[in-house]
């Protein structure tokens, strides 16, 4: 019995120690970005249904970066994956299970800002996973946020 009740534990957030963040293919430094005026949105677009936060073209990237530390290698490696239409192939930091529904777009409708779940990105020049997204850390701001808990509104049963 003990047993089952450490695996619900563990399955619900129990402590986890989290590995350090794989490298970047390119170094991006959120703060430098925040610092210059970009908000989270303008990179991270929920376009439609809004499931996921995506990430923007390479030629987004470049239309600052056309003049902004072009000689950096890092921004000749972005310009070269421009040039090319080829996507940089960004480590994920955040990933949730498949049988999990997530909407970003539900979430800053109901006025929660990124941090909320992600950490004070806009401060970091290397993102790590700050916030545990497991069961137990959803369920408990969805009680202090007065969100639904019922199974259904996070697993979809279809």
């Amino acid at each position: 019995m003990w047993i089952l009740s450490f695996l619900l534990w563990a399955s619900l957030g129990g402590p986890a120690q989290e590995p350090p963040p794989a490298p970047q293919p390119i170094p991006f430094s959120h703060k430098r970005h925040a610092e210059a005026g970009l908000r989270c949105a303008y990179c991270h677009p929920a376009r439609d249904p809004g499931r996921a936060a995506g990430l923007p073209a390479e030629s987004v990237c470049m239309g600052c970066h056309e003049s902004v530390k072009r000689d950096s290698p890092a921004i000749a490696t972005l310009a070269e994956h421009a040039r090319a239409g080829r996507a940089v192939e960004w480590v994920r930091v955040y990933r949730l299970p498949g049988y999990v529904w997530f909407s970003h777009r539900a979430h800053g409708e109901a006025s929660l800002d990124c941090q909320a779940c992600h950490g004070t990105v806009s401060e970091r020049d290397v993102l790590v996973k700050e916030k545990p997204i497991t069961m137990r850390a959803c369920m408990d701001c969805h009680a202090r946020r007065g969100a639904s808990n019922d199974c259904g509104f996070c697993h979809n049963p279809n």
